[in-house]
């Protein structure tokens, strides 16, 4: 039985979870919190980077959302293929799968990871900076997402996977504005998507957690 370590409301571990879903891929919960101290444990000796999620195979440990999905595909293949067999897409599929996490997830980040500091320490001019990408990363993403229904054409992917928690929550810290309409329908069409679906669902329970107030929607 394939173990994963996370946690369900991490943007990173939720990414992951929904190849498995995609796919039906049976694993084991191996829940990331501190009232489960073994795994934390065990997970904090075999990656010490302690970066959430990890993946155990047997004796073998996947670290890296996007390595875990192409991991998955390969010793664990499924119907849904995540990535293109076609070396020109399969590239394009990998570009908006880092754009998501580089230009997305990493300034929507920022600005939560600010909110938990302490006051003293806080970045006022660093959260400035990462709500300015946001918007310039919704503006360059409205263009291209016009054309299509998945982020990286006509078949859901990694990807798609990467864009569902990114945009999800960067729409909680800077709202994706009405100007982003084609933005705005993508993220709408992530959330129908029953693998993400099920992901936000067991998040849920969780969501008083979030330092800067979880709306009431979605």
């Amino acid at each position: 039985m394939l173990q994963l370590f996370a946690h369900p409301f991490s943007s990173y571990c939720q990414k992951a979870l929904i190849a498995f879903y995609e796919n039906d891929v049976a694993f084991e919960w191996r829940m990331l919190g501190q009232d489960d101290p073994e795994n934390l444990a065990e997970w904090s000796a075999a990656w010490p980077i302690k970066r959430m999620p990890m993946l155990r195979d047997g004796d073998k440990n996947v670290v890296e959302s996007t390595v875990i999905i192409e991991y998955l595909q390969l010793a664990h293949p499924g119907p849904v293929r995540l990535l293109p067999k076609n070396p020109a897409d399969a590239l394009e599929t990998r570009m908006m799968d880092r754009f998501f996490d580089n230009y997305i997830m990493i300034p929507m980040q920022k600005v939560v990871f600010n909110a938990i500091r302490p006051e003293a320490d806080r970045d006022p001019y660093g959260v400035d900076q990462a709500r300015s990408l946001l918007d310039d990363a919704y503006g360059w993403l409205d263009g291209v997402i016009a054309g299509r229904t998945w982020a990286a054409g006509e078949d859901y992917s990694l990807a798609d996977c990467a864009a569902s928690p990114s945009l999800f929550y960067a729409d909680w810290v800077h709202p994706i504005a009405d100007r982003f309409e084609n933005v705005r329908a993508y993220r709408n069409r992530l959330l129908e998507r029953p693998s993400f679906a099920r992901a936000v669902d067991e998040a849920r329970p969780y969501r008083s957690f979030f330092p800067l107030g979880a709306p009431d929607r979605d």
